[in-house]
């Protein structure tokens, strides 16, 4: 069908085609859907206890993942910089070179901008368009809504073409379609249609199939992602880049993400592939943040410190099932050991004997 003929058939509709369905019919989830949430409500359970890991170990992924998220980001679409340049473009304050190292630029001081507000950095159009202007830089139309309509073309080495998807139309459909998703956003959250990560995927999906500037839709998803995550409480894209495993992943990134779009201005399209996709990339973030802990060494001293503090923490009694529990990736002897120099040093007591003893803080 051509262009004209596609785009007068769709001009009536806009919406959020995603989050519709969650508000009127949503039944059930499917099950691999289930399976994904089970593991990542572990997950999720676990994550305040390995961030109060060793600073010097987690202040080294967290930089990590900043050059893997902006670099990966924005290879995804094309952009490319000198790797010699990466890390001085990302801690530095060089004079850029082009337009690549301006976008690079960009995108790490919107990642840098979610990491520090995102509990006050609301899911908004504002923010939105805040985002687009900040990884786009300076161009005529960055944190601006598309002018014109036109349809998302896939291009073939042949020199072959096809459209893939036809978004919503520029204008007030846009702008209409963008307030419906914000609000769509928040009511979802608020009267939990579904589990907070299973409406992040919502989000993304229908932020993409919306399209609503002429460039950068992609890195933005991107960065709404990232920000929404932190609003559903999964914090694990700080130590994690969720672009690098998009990027490593990104046949699959295109495969659901067509396959999702098919009949989304109808209302009659599958969200859960892509939904699911999400999903494993945050299942696959946390297992590898848990890994990374693990292998990391600790400077000398941090691990006794580590325990020590946990004791300082404890209420009442405890038991050295509950320090292993606030300790990960400290060893039983390690936790045993600080136990006893604490008792010797009057600072602790212990209340009975065997594996099960409790112990208690005298308050020395």
């Amino acid at each position: 069908m051509a262009f004209c003929a596609i785009l007068s058939k769709l001009q009536q509709r806009s919406g959020v085609m995603t989050f519709r369905q969650f508000s009127s019919k949503l039944s059930a989830i499917p099950a691999t859907t289930g399976w994904y949430l089970a593991d990542l409500g572990e997950s999720l359970g676990k994550q305040q206890l390995y961030t109060k890991q060793s600073p010097q170990k987690l202040k080294a992924l967290r930089e990590h993942a900043l050059i893997e998220s902006a670099v990966s980001s924005n290879r995804i679409e094309g952009v490319e910089v000198d790797h010699k340049r990466i890390k001085t473009l990302m801690f530095g304050q060089p004079l850029l070179k082009d337009r690549d190292e301006e976008e690079l630029r960009g995108y790490r001081d919107a990642l840098e901008l979610i990491h520090a507000q995102s509990r006050d950095l609301a899911i908004d159009q504002p923010t939105v368009r805040r985002l687009h202007s900040m990884c786009r830089g300076e161009i005529w139309d960055a944190g601006k809504y598309k002018e014109k309509t036109e349809p998302i073309i896939e291009r073939y080495a042949d020199g072959r073409s096809r459209v893939r998807f036809m978004p919503v139309e520029a204008g007030a459909p846009t702008e209409a379609a963008m307030n419906e998703l914000m609000q769509s956003w928040h009511a979802c959250l608020a009267d939990r249609w579904v589990h907070p990560l299973v409406a992040l995927g919502a989000l993304v999906l229908d932020f993409l199939c919306i399209h609503p500037f002429r460039d950068g839709n992609g890195r933005v998803s991107r960065l709404l992602m990232l920000l929404g995550s932190y609003h559903a409480g999964a914090e694990v894209g700080r130590y994690i880049s969720l672009e690098r495993l998009i990027e490593q992943n990104k046949d699959r990134y295109y495969q659901t993400l067509e396959q999702c779009s098919q009949g989304w201005h109808e209302g009659k399209h599958d969200p859960w592939p892509f939904i699911n996709y999400l999903l494993w990339i945050f299942k696959a973030a946390y297992g590898e943040f848990e890994q990374r802990l693990g292998q990391m060494k600790l400077p000398p001293g941090e691990k006794s410190q580590i325990v020590v503090t946990a004791i300082e923490k404890m209420s009442g009694d405890f038991s050295v099932g509950q320090l292993q529990r606030a300790c990960p990736g400290v060893s039983l002897d390690m936790i045993r050991h600080i136990l006893k120099e604490q008792r010797t040093q009057g600072k602790v007591e212990c209340l009975g004997r065997g594996r099960t003893a409790l112990w208690r803080k005298t308050g020395k």
